[in-house]
């Protein structure tokens, strides 16, 4: 470079800088500083800024924020939001005069994020609209609408016996290893191409068991339409805290633009323990199972913001499938019986028929639907009605049987119809069945159909009855969707052809 322009760059550079100091207009910047006074596994107590509000976020140093939680006469019990392994006493705390919230928008459909909306998939940073609180108020009543559209969840025994509709909740209850996630999988997987958003919300779960279904969901297309909102088992509690109130923000952004979404909660057992965690190290008074008082409040504030919004809201919807963990079948224990009592019903899922090979290990007995049946398609009212009643019935006559009681013809053809319900309930993982395949299998079970069929022979005959639904005519297809109920002659369509769909199976012949 030649001295001249180097003579030229530094005196610009000096006419910058002098033009710089002349303009300069010196301000004060008033920020409330405190300190930490003392650090526990997940939380710190911070003294010094008397001026902060309940769930404020405070920053500490390293990128570390922490949220107020409580706000005592002289100190403050802060929950922390991340590893706290550089954290000392004394440490600055900075007020942010905000509260937590996370990125919502389109672009989050098919990524994964942690429950302050943190990418954690590897596909680079993420791209949203807005920024919603976390912790947001419940609809008005005034803002809602009765639920009237089903949620198909592809589960014969379910949008048979225990329908679902959209804006509902309903609660996935049973002990470990019963198949309550499979329950909620499958359903995210039904709602390929019927417009319905989901979102998977994992709380403090083990990251290969997320990892496994995000694999699944990627395997079947789901992610197309699904976000995960996942925390780790060994996040911190206050992760674990924030993550379902994080993800039901991230639905309701899709609810007010008119959208059905659905949202699986997996688990709020693991939820409940985080958040006695937090309460037990901040000295909040313990109740029962150690549980603090407000324990049945922070669940019942978030499922109160699932609902069906009416038309001047946009009529979007937001169906939630929390997931709760029972302990040696006890359904009568303080978390199920809070989060029962939250929910408009519960499938319970039992550890004998899992044991069994009956799958999904639903209990028809202790499993209902307080709303979805008036949002159930017409078509299947008449056929639940009758299948629930015939396994009841059939259920108690075979544990009568067992006695060594001679039974009549009648009562042996009862609980013979039983077994084969029993068997036609029982589905594969991710297979869902479509709502003309269901009518179909449905309408020939209570019709007696199946009564010649071996039981062994069971599954083959219902394939073959399912493939007969192509052959449904369109007009009659369309009377179902449109929620119209069965007359006798849309009735004997069905039957005839599941008629003829097993009329040539040899064992059924060999049988007669």
């Amino acid at each position: 470079m030649r001295s001249t322009d180097l003579d030229q760059i530094l005196e610009d550079t000096f006419l910058e800088i002098s033009d710089s100091k002349q303009n300069y207009d010196p301000t004060i910047q008033f920020r409330e500083m405190g300190i930490v006074k003392n650090i526990s596994a997940g939380i710190a107590t911070v003294t010094g800024l008397p001026g902060t509000g309940f769930e404020e976020l405070l920053e500490f140093p390293n990128n570390l924020y922490g949220m107020a939680f409580n706000l005592d006469e002289d100190e403050i019990g802060v929950v922390l939001l991340g590893r706290n392994d550089q954290l000392q006493a004394g440490d600055p705390v900075l007020r942010t005069h905000r509260v937590a919230d996370i990125p919502v928008g389109e672009g989050l459909i098919g990524r994964v994020v942690d429950s302050l909306g943190n990418p954690m998939d590897d596909k680079g940073p993420i791209s949203f609209q807005h920024r919603y609180p976390i912790e947001r108020p419940a609809p008005p009543i005034m803002s809602r609408e009765a639920v009237n559209a089903p949620l198909q969840t592809g589960i014969k025994v379910i949008d048979a016996i225990i329908p679902i509709g959209r804006g509902q909740r309903e609660l996935i209850l049973g002990d470990r290893q019963t198949g309550k996630t499979s329950i909620a999988i499958d359903t995210i997987l039904n709602q390929h191409d019927k417009n319905v958003l989901c979102i998977y919300c994992a709380i403090g779960q083990r990251t290969a068991a997320v990892a496994t279904v995000i694999s699944e969901l990627q395997e079947k297309g789901a992610m197309d339409y699904t976000v995960v909102v996942f925390s780790e088992g060994n996040s911190s509690p206050g992760l674990q805290y924030l993550t379902p109130y994080a993800a039901t923000s991230i639905a309701e952004y899709f609810m007010e633009q008119g959208r059905d979404v659905l949202i699986v909660y997996d688990d709020l057992t693991k939820h409940a323990r985080a958040y006695r965690e937090l309460s037990l190290l901040l000295r909040r008074p313990p109740g029962r199972e150690a549980f603090p008082g407000d324990i049945f409040y922070i669940h019942s504030r978030l499922l109160e913001r699932s609902t069906h919004l009416n038309a001047s809201n946009g009529g979007g919807s937001l169906t939630a499938l929390p997931i709760i963990e029972t302990q040696a079948q006890d359904i009568s224990a303080y978390i199920p019986t809070n989060i029962i009592s939250i929910t408009d019903g519960q499938i319970y899922l039992s550890p004998k028929l899992f044991e069994l090979g009956l799958l999904p290990a639903v209990d028809i007995g202790k499993s209902v639907s307080r709303v979805g049946g008036k949002a159930q398609l017409g078509a299947y009212r008449k056929i639940a009605g009758n299948l629930k009643l015939a396994y009841a019935q059939s259920e108690e006559l075979e544990t009568f049987s067992r006695f060594g009681t001679r039974l009549d013809a009648d009562t042996q053809k009862m609980i013979e119809r039983g077994k084969r319900i029993r068997m036609i309930f029982k589905q594969p993982e991710m297979e869902p069945v479509s709502v003309p395949e269901q009518l179909l299998v449905l309408m020939a079970l209570i019709h007696g159909i199946f009564d010649s069929v071996p039981l062994d022979k069971i599954t083959t005959a219902e394939n073959l009855i399912k493939k007969k639904s192509s052959q449904i005519p369109d007009a009659l297809l369309r009377r179902i969707f449109a929620s119209e109920s069965l007359n006798e002659a849309d009735e004997a369509t069905i039957v005839s052809l599941a008629k003829d769909a097993i009329a040539n199976l040899p064992e059924l012949q060999n049988h007669e």
